[in-house]
């Protein structure tokens, strides 16, 4: 036993049931383990509350055991000590074992059968008692929570009859000896960001399933915290496991002892028995199958870098038993495949990484505030990598801060040894193509685009490389993010200083240059040498983007015979090189310097020339194409001295052709057109070109002629070209297609951006692949020519188009009969910023629609109808829209399933959305999983051209991230010059974050839901005027939801309030037509109600002023409670409200002293309910109306008044303690003060009968 604790085991049970008996027995078998039990005598069972002997040892007990029997719950003692264990087990993290003897653990759960009518019976004995109701019922809802949380948790269950209650017993106890004999493992001195971590990966184990058997990885680069955070999940989970094994360092283990003493060490670790000997590795597989295929089991396997060492010690699922989970950290994420779920570690955010720093430079976990500085600079190099923050911190821990500078110094131009050897081992493990290619990345390559970096690569080492690329990317040294290479700052510098080391003093003789300095050293002094290979000269921009001068001879290159890769960028040379190496395969040259290359240059092997913005004309151009025959990459963007493309049917072997913004470019030969190697061709930007010679490109897979505004006509394809995928036409007036168009017949994706009078062939439905067609501002769109050898084919065809974008096309009301019946199968469709009217009824035929957008749609005023399907639509400052149109939209049929994203004008929510708040937020709690729900809010108006925002869950007080699950952003793409609804289906949303980290197990989960924008909104601006949310009743069990909080009871102050409301209710109820004159109830009391009918409200109040809404002051909701809904809007000395039935609508006005209620302001009321100014005032009467002035503040004349209609209110003059409270504040501004108050329900509707019981004794007592 621990010697933090007094007990190993706390027994709970009730005596009469298995004392003697089963827990007796259980009791004595634990002893005779040496487990230390606690066992209380029947002594101090006596009375009906626990002492604070027994408490204690529930706090000194390392587990209990919860032994509930038939009669468990009908003891209040036993129930009361359940409370203290589950306040234990959440708080301080202690165990809990239930044992169900001989009940259903559903009983015990949901409070049925035996358990239903034991608290049935203290319910009704608390009835008699002349003890405190309210304390009794939040003792009884206590003992329900425990009840539900302790049979939620994984227990064994006993039926009599079934087995032998010996066998039962030492099954228990070999439990609990496994339990209370494990020993945490060390995770780490300063544990930083791990428990965000811990739960991502506890996300992927999938605990809520406990068939089969789950196996994670975890990769990441060396330093990264694999390891470490292996062991923080191993400590969190190791509880319910029957067997755990953590083989730590399994590569080194592996090398140094083999693969048996692997499956030695795992099997001596789960079994528990020492000295195991196996002799072979197929042996070892045998018998960890046979012993390990029907037990439960936790097996980490840290640090494995080779697939024989998974093979030999969890080479199949079926070796472990049912509910096993396998952890694999691992820096190759290649040896993870056909696991069930990866993990890369992350690298520490900024707070994360400076907390470690701190933690091991201080040893606090804040920064000494004149280490500020400096100690921003140390995150900043190690990159979010918690080993390097470990060593910097520790090497640096009582050093000053000069000594921090020069070291980060030495740091940057030579790295720490330790952080160098340990990152290096994924590294070594390399083949040398690939620590070659590696270095050629991590040296000059890193931000390149992959593509690009294929193509240079490809060029060194062949087709081969694109595997190595992925080795490197499995082993974490590098990563593709958005289409480009890149890798951690450290593993960059590391890869450098190995470069480095090949020739530590002698700069000519590096395989690579990158660094800027250096190159210009070399080329000015001519040191370069047989040894450089590549030099990459990519030139910081500086703060004024002036790119830097080169002063050289030109004769720099002649030594450099092996060169194969140069790229010079943003830099200018005093003169032009007068040599250039044959060896050279890439060259690269931005605003090169002369207006050829040298004579004598000719690279047999050179595959990718890039001259661009340089001076080359047509004629060099030509020279070119005819000495290079070879190159598979031809790239002159911005030659502004290019007038023609020439004859370059030389060029066999090209893939790439780019001349991009030659804006003299007025002609291109027609041997473009013929190369039957071309995969990419773009001629962007080319202003002057006119006309496009014909086209045969069969490998031709992306076509570019975007803002050549002078080009009028496609060119004619000539044959079959069925690579094609993509073609960019932005900016370019064509005019129309041709026929042959129908060529194209793989293309996917059509992208049209003011292009003018545009007319696409009809042949273009009959393009089988063609998915996109984006035509944004076509303001003369016309439809499609039809050509007569089709017109019996297109009658029969629609097209395979998923995605319609026409907006901004100025389309009318004659187009979308053709549009809907040749596009048929469309999934989105964008008509925004069109002038149509209507939708015709035929919509509804296109049942593939889930997006519909029809924002600044100004003169649309009719739908009629919608598709079957329809996910997402949005009608954002459609102002003609009609109020039928909007009703139809909003029915609660096409949101049933909780699945939509809607936005359309208005400003009412639909009565569906029962649960309904003022403002930006809305409460509830929920318990199991996250309930299926459509959300509202009611924005605007804000003068913004284009909003993004996103829904907010903020649950148990963690904020998580919302992502729509489709490509469409929360946004409003237009402005929101008007009140908007918007309904969101959580279906329709996914968490960016884990959802399990802020879920409380087995209890209530509160959760806030508000929106987010965008920009902070001016005083002017009203944002979220109202919140709503729908229930998705047959996807989510109401029982498992509550709007006002399960877990808290209400005081008694609140409670009497609550009181007063259900006894007004009754009065109400008794004189229901009755009209009673205002003033006589104020001067009755603050427990007076005056009733007005409907028709008085009409005569008097507004009432459509203000939005329908659950009000969060108590009267309101206890009329909730009983079938009403209603709002209030709180005045100066009280509210003003109604409710609603389904049968009649009756207004009330209940007046109360504002002080005497809760001490509110006025000033706090408006700004809680900021519509009041709506109310007609002149139609109040004036006893109200005055209420209503001095809502902007209170001053000392009004704290007065406030103070006089108080004691009106009361009894003999009594002064309400609140009002001294008031004065004694008077003078602090108290008018800007907030004070957020949460009104709570009663959870029982007997409750609310003895409160009104209670409340009228008080009441006659006065």
């Amino acid at each position: 036993m621990s010697a933090s604790f007094s007990y190993d085991v706390f027994l709970s049970f009730r005596g009469s049931d298995t004392r003697y008996g089963f827990t007796g027995n259980l009791y004595k078998a634990l002893c005779d383990k040496g487990i230390h039990a606690f066992i209380d005598d029947e002594e101090l069972q006596r009375g009906d509350e626990i002492g604070e002997a027994l408490i204690e040892a529930i706090k000194q007990s390392r587990m209990a055991i919860v032994v509930f029997s038939k009669n468990y719950a009908s003891s209040s003692f036993c129930l009361d000590e359940l409370v203290k264990i589950i306040d234990c087990v959440k708080e301080k993290g202690r165990l809990i074992l239930p044992i169900f003897y001989d009940v259903c653990p559903s009983h015990v759960r949901g409070q049925s059968g035996s358990y239903a009518e034991a608290l049935a019976m203290h319910q009704e004995r608390f009835k008699s008692s002349n003890q405190s109701l309210i304390d009794n019922m939040g003792r009884l809802q206590k003992w329900k929570m425990a009840l539900n949380q302790a049979a939620n948790v994984s227990g064994k269950h006993y039926k009599l009859g079934n087995e032998y209650e010996h066998e039962f017993i030492g099954k228990i106890v070999k439990e609990v000896c496994n339990k209370i004999n494990r020993r945490p493992l060390h995770v780490a001195d300063y544990p930083v960001g791990m428990e965000c971590r811990v739960q991502k990966v506890k996300s992927l184990l999938q605990f809520g399933s406990d068939t089969g058997v789950h196996i994670v990885g975890i990769h990441g680069i060396g330093g990264m915290g694999k390891t470490t955070l292996a062991r923080a999940v191993y400590n969190s989970i190791a509880d319910q496991f029957e067997g755990l094994c953590f083989l730590d360092g399994v590569r080194e283990n592996a090398v140094k002892q083999g693969l048996v003493h692997l499956q030695e060490m795992l099997l001596s670790e789960i079994v528990g028995e020492k000295d195991i000997r196996i002799g072979s590795v197929s042996k070892g597989i045998s018998i960890i199958k046979h012993r390990l295929h029907r037990k439960k089991v936790l097996l980490i396997l840290d640090d494995v870098d080779k697939l024989e060492q998974v093979r030999a010690t969890a080479g199949e699922r079926n070796w472990f038993g049912s509910g096993s989970r396998v952890i694999i950290t691992t820096r190759d994420k290649h040896l993870l495949q056909g696991v069930d779920g990866k993990y890369e570690v992350e690298d520490l955010n900024e707070e994360e990484a400076l907390e470690l720093l701190s933690w091991n430079a201080f040893k606090d976990h804040r920064v000494d505030p004149c280490y500020k500085d400096i100690s921003n600079q140390a995150v900043a190099y190690a990159s979010g990598l918690p080993l390097a923050l470990e060593v910097i911190g520790s090497l640096l821990f009582g050093k000053g801060t000069r000594e921090w500078e020069s070291a980060l110094d030495q740091f940057k131009k030579i790295p720490n040894r330790r952080i160098q050897e340990i990152l290096k081992v994924s590294y070594n493990a390399l083949e040398e193509n690939q620590q070659r290619i590696f270095l050629d990345i991590a040296c000059c390559l890193k931000g390149y685009e992959l593509e690009e970096v294929e193509d240079i690569l490809g060029v060194h080492y062949g087709v081969c490389m694109k595997y190595d690329i992925g080795v490197l990317v499995d082993k974490s040294l590098i990563k593709i993010k958005n289409g480009c290479v890149t890798l951690h700052e450290l593993i960059e510098v590391m890869g450098k200083e190995i470069d480095r080391q090949e020739s530590p003093k002698e700069l000519g003789k590096h395989r690579r240059l990158w660094f800027h300095k250096d190159i210009i050293q070399v080329l000015a002094e001519n040191t370069g040498t047989s040894e450089i290979e590549i030099i990459c000269l990519d030139f910081p921009l500086y703060e004024e983007d002036e790119e830097v001068f080169v002063e050289w001879d030109g004769e720099a290159f002649k030594k450099m015979e092996n060169l194969k890769t140069l790229i010079i960028r943003n830099s200018h040379f005093s003169k032009g090189p007068a040599y250039l190496p044959n060896s050279l395969r890439v060259l690269e040259w931005w605003t090169y310097p002369l207006q050829d290359l040298p004579t004598d240059f000719h690279p047999s092997k050179l595959a990718i020339c890039k001259l661009p913005r340089s001076c080359f004309t047509s004629l060099e151009l030509a020279t070119i194409s005819k000495k290079f025959m070879n190159l598979t990459v031809l790239n002159f963007d911005g030659t502004e001295c290019l007038t023609k493309i020439p004859d370059i049917s030389s060029l066999q072997n090209l893939e790439k052709l780019t001349f991009e913004c030659c804006e003299n470019l007025v002609a291109i030969h027609g041997s473009v057109g013929f190369l039957d190697k071309l995969k990419i061709l773009s001629a962007f930007g080319c202003s002057k070109l006119t006309s496009f010679p014909p086209i045969k490109l069969i490998s031709l897979e992306r076509l570019d002629i975007s803002s050549c505004s002078s080009l009028e006509s496609f060119p004619e394809i000539l044959g079959k070209m069925e690579n094609i995928t993509q073609l960019e036409l932005k900016y370019t007036p064509l005019k129309e297609f041709p026929f042959s168009f129908r060529n194209l017949a793989r293309l996917q994706d059509l992208v049209l951006v003011d292009c003018g009078n545009v007319q696409l062939p009809s042949s273009i439905v009959m393009l089988p692949e063609l998915a996109e067609i984006f035509a944004l501002g076509c303001k003369g769109w016309l439809l499609p020519k039809q050509d007569e050898n089709d017109e019996e084919k297109l009658s029969s065809v629609s097209s395979n188009v998923k995605c319609l974008c026409l907006s901004g096309c100025n389309l009318s009301d004659e187009y979308f009969p053709m549009v809907l019946a040749w596009f048929g199968n469309v999934k989105e469709l964008e008509l925004s910023s069109n002038s149509f009217t209507f939708l015709p009824e035929c919509i509804k035929q296109c049942r593939s629609l889930k997006l519909l957008n029809l924002d600044n749609c100004e003169h649309l005023r009719e739908i009629r109808g919608t598709p079957p399907n329809l996910e997402y639509f949005s009608a954002g400052n459609c102002k003609s829209m009609s109020f039928c149109c909007s009703a139809m939209l909003l029915d609660q049929e096409l949101h049933v399933a909780g699945n939509t994203m809607f936005c359309l004008p208005g400003s009412r929510i639909p009565e569906w959305l029962e649960q309904q708040s003022i403002g930006p937020s809305l409460s509830f709690w929920f318990r199991e999983k996250f309930p299926v729900m459509d959300l509202c809010f009611v924005i605007g108006p804000m003068g913004k051209d284009s909003i993004l925002f996103r829904p907010i869950m903020t649950i148990n007080g963690n904020t998580m991230e919302i992502q729509s699950l489709t490509d469409k952003r929360f946004c409003f793409d237009f402005p929101a010059l008007d009140y908007h609804i918007l309904i969101i289906g959580t279906k329709y949303m996914k968490f960016g974050d884990n959802l399990d980290k802020p879920l409380s197990k087995n209890e209530w989960n509160h959760v806030v839901v508000s929106i987010a924008l965008d920009f902070e909104p001016t005083p002017k601006e009203i944002i979220v005027k109202q919140t709503a949310l729908h229930v998705i009743k047959p996807e989510s069990s109401m029982d498992d939801i509550q709007f006002t909080d399960p877990c808290k009871q209400p005081s008694f102050k609140e409670k009497q309030r609550l009181v007063d409301t259900v006894d007004c209710h009754r009065q109400f109820m008794q004189h229901q037509t009755t009209l009673v004159s205002l003033e006589p109830h104020v001067r009755q009391g603050r427990n007076s109600l005056s009733l007005i009918p409907p028709q008085e409200c009409k005569n008097n109040l507004n009432w459509d002023s203000f939005s329908t809404g659950t009000s969060s002051i108590a009267s309101v909701q206890a009329a909730e409670k009983i079938g009403y809904f209603g709002f209030t809007a709180t005045t100066t000395h009280g509210f003003i409200g109604f409710t609603a039935t389904k049968g009649q609508r009756i207004a009330f006005i209940a007046l109360f002293s504002i002080i005497g209620v809760d001490g509110l302001m006025a000033e706090e009321m408006h700004h809680n309910f900021p519509r009041i100014d709506r109310l007609q005032e002149q139609h109040l009467p004036s006893t109200i109306k005055q209420n209503f002035e001095g809502c902007n503040g209170i001053n000392e004349a009004k704290v007065n008044e406030v103070i006089r209609c108080n004691n009106n209110y009361g009894n003999d003059n009594e002064r309400n303690p609140l009002v001294e409270q008031l004065l004694l504040r008077k003078e602090d501004d108290i008018h800007s003060k907030r004070y957020q108050h949460v009104w709570k329900m009663a959870s029982d509707p007997m409750e609310l009968e003895y409160l009104v019981h209670i409340q009228k004794i008080n009441l006659s007592q006065r």
